[in-house]
């Protein structure tokens, strides 16, 4: 084999509203984990030259299975590891909270701690 696992497919949806194929696991020792490039949650787009849009799970692992030797993937690389679905943002969404949804707030509270803390020691 390849060396890899795939989920999704239009029969088996890995994420909501997306019937893509992806990588769910690299085989250790195996043919992708050896060449490196394959990471797990690349989107697989194409192989040897043929689109996987809109098959069946099953059509997928056969492509994969009757690949032959040399072997040519079209990928799309994940953006960020996350846990379950992986994530991709090829839309121009932004996935989570931006990182200043989390430091604005922590930094007001920090700053009014110590305005109240310096106000309680002046009047000691």
């Amino acid at each position: 084999g390849l060396g890899f696992n795939i989920v999704g497919g239009t029969d088996q949806q890995y994420i909501y509203n997306d019937s893509s194929i992806y990588v769910s696991r690299i085989k250790k020792d195996g043919a992708a984990y050896l060449d490196g490039r394959l990471q797990e949650g690349d989107k697989i787009l194409a192989v040897n030259g043929k689109d996987l849009k809109d098959l069946r799970h099953k059509d997928a692992v056969e492509l994969f299975r009757n690949a032959g030797y040399d072997v040519s993937l079209k990928i799309q690389r994940r953006l960020q590891p996350q846990n379950g679905p992986v994530g991709h943002q090829s839309d121009g969404e932004s996935g989570g909270l931006p990182l200043a949804a989390i430091l604005v707030p922590g930094l007001v509270l920090a700053a009014t701690a110590v305005w109240i803390l310096l106000r309680y020691r002046q009047r000691m």
